[in-house]
């Protein structure tokens, strides 16, 4: 089928939107919610996600009976090429990746050019594959990043920062400013610049992915941020020179809860009756956060792909129970080098009560948790947005990519809570940074934390600039619709 057969069988009534998320939880989970979203207002959408993945959902969660009420949504699985027994964590990442992308490219092509018509493509920018094969086809592509809008700038400023030598290498002064990242140079070291492996920057995959990513998203017809006006202004800004097109309609998981309520406050689809997560729920912990005063807790949790060395392990628990500070650590199944969760058992006896140690739990409700006064946190955009939005100051122990350039938000710009990057895991820097935040600066980190989820709850309350941004989005969305009819109008 030619270009001018698609653009015509993509004509009808609701507009058809394919969502391709990064396959990973928080994209997916994110990327979920979205979607029903837009179903809500009236467009249909095609969910595409790993088998993998799609049978983790479905063993894990209620995601079959919740979503079978959508006419217009629906799964499509392709395989990511990967084993089963495959590890998914952050080490093994870039072979996820590169494994998706040979099977993806060839059911993208054959998907995007069958009789059933897709409106526009809305995918995670790292996925730029998909998009180069949407606009070959001459369908619509949208960009929504896993990584946060800070982050994204800065790959727009990869081609200064290499002609500036300020990259990290063996050697560089990490604590020296940035000075090639324009609205940023006074702010962004070089150890908080995403980190993109060692070597020469020419001959490194990461690099030339990221360079792929920026030279994409201007083509676009929008770039879909899940933040909000009043957290990054400043840098919103710029990216709107590089797409104009841009729909800042975050946080994702707060708007959801502010779209399924009607206009007399009843619930469409109430948020307490499911999850997107990919491991079992432990719901233990809720009867011991109960017993707990309030704010009384630090919350511990390095999100769906970080790895613990042993080591690292013990001192992130040895500096934890030093600062006698009570804490709930979700410990995800084979997170800990050469340990299962029951042989972290002993933990839990230890403690006798003053801790609570459990496996996966569902993070939005337990952040939201009136005993919780601080997480203890790996940086990850959609965790530090949640923990935004109810208020919850941190501790960044950031691993990966854009989780450097987060924490160093958290502590500096937005001053809600500390960044430990830098530091190996000691017992004593952690026992002083968990006290600082629970303890000594406990009231000026809550008076920060409050005053930020106040404005994050106002840009998606109506006529915040969340809300307006969707509606905009979906007004466009359905003028591509139109748009396309015309042209077969006209054909």
């Amino acid at each position: 089928m030619n270009s001018k057969e698609v653009a015509i069988s993509r004509t009808s009534t609701n507009s058809h939107v394919l969502i391709f998320p990064l396959q990973i939880q928080s994209s997916i989970n994110s990327m979920l919610k979205f979607s029903e979203m837009l179903c809500l207002s009236g467009l249909h959408v095609t969910f595409l996600i790993t088998e993998y993945n799609h049978e983790r959902l479905v063993r894990c969660t209620n995601i079959e009976s919740r979503l079978e009420g959508f006419s217009g949504f629906s799964f499509e699985t392709i395989s990511d090429g990967l084993p089963q027994d495959n590890p998914w964590s952050a080490e093994q990442f870039q072979e996820m990746i590169v494994s998706l992308q040979a099977m993806a490219e060839t059911y993208l092509r054959e998907r995007l050019c069958s009789s059933s018509f897709i409106t526009c493509v809305v995918v995670d920018t790292l996925l730029y594959y998909a998009a180069d094969i949407a606009n070959e086809i001459g369908i619509p592509v949208m960009h929504c990043p896993t990584i946060s809008p800070a982050c994204l700038w800065i790959y727009f400023c990869i081609p200064k920062i290499i002609e500036a030598g300020e990259f990290r290498y063996e050697g560089s002064d990490l604590n020296k400013l940035v000075s090639s990242v324009q609205g940023m140079d006074d702010i962004i070291r070089i150890c908080d610049l995403p980190y993109l492996g060692p070597g020469d920057h020419t001959n490194n995959e990461n690099w030339k992915a990221v360079l792929l990513e920026t030279q994409c998203l201007p083509r676009a017809n929008g770039l879909i941020l899940n933040s909000f006006d009043d957290l990054e202004p400043p840098i919103l800004n710029l990216l709107r020179h590089q797409c104009p097109n841009l729909y800042c309609i975050g946080p994702i998981h707060q708007h959801y809860k502010t779209t399924i309520v009607d206009e007399a406050g009843n619930m469409k689809r109430p948020p307490t009756t499911y999850s997107n997560n990919l491991w079992e729920e432990d719901m233990g912990c809720f009867k011991w956060l109960d017993q707990q005063e309030p704010k009384s807790v630090i919350y511990v949790s390095v999100g769906s792909l970080s790895m613990f060395k042993k080591e690292d392990f013990m001192e992130l628990w040895h500096g934890l129970v030093s600062s006698e500070v009570k804490f709930l650590w979700s410990i995800r199944p084979g997170s800990v080098e050469g340990e299962t969760f029951d042989h972290l058992q002993f933990l839990k006896e230890e403690q006798k009560g003053l801790s609570c140690i459990v496996g996966w739990v569902p993070q939005e409700q337990v952040l939201a948790h009136s005993s919780i006064g601080g997480f203890l946190t790996h940086s990850g955009w959609a965790s530090t947005l949640e923990s935004i939005v109810e208020g919850v100051p941190m501790i960044c122990w950031a691993q990966y990519v854009d989780q450097q350039v987060t924490s160093r938000l958290v502590s500096e710009v937005w001053k809600i809570g500390l960044d430990m990057k830098g530091a190996s895991l000691d017992r004593e820097i952690v026992e002083k940074m968990v006290r600082e935040v629970m303890v000594t600066r406990k009231e000026e980190f809550q008076s920060s934390a409050k005053q930020l989820s106040e404005l994050a709850k106002g840009a998606v309350a109506k006529d915040g600039s969340s809300y307006g941004d969707m509606k905009r989005l979906v007004s466009d969305i359905k003028m591509l619709n139109l748009q396309a009819s015309k042209h077969q109008s006209k054909t």
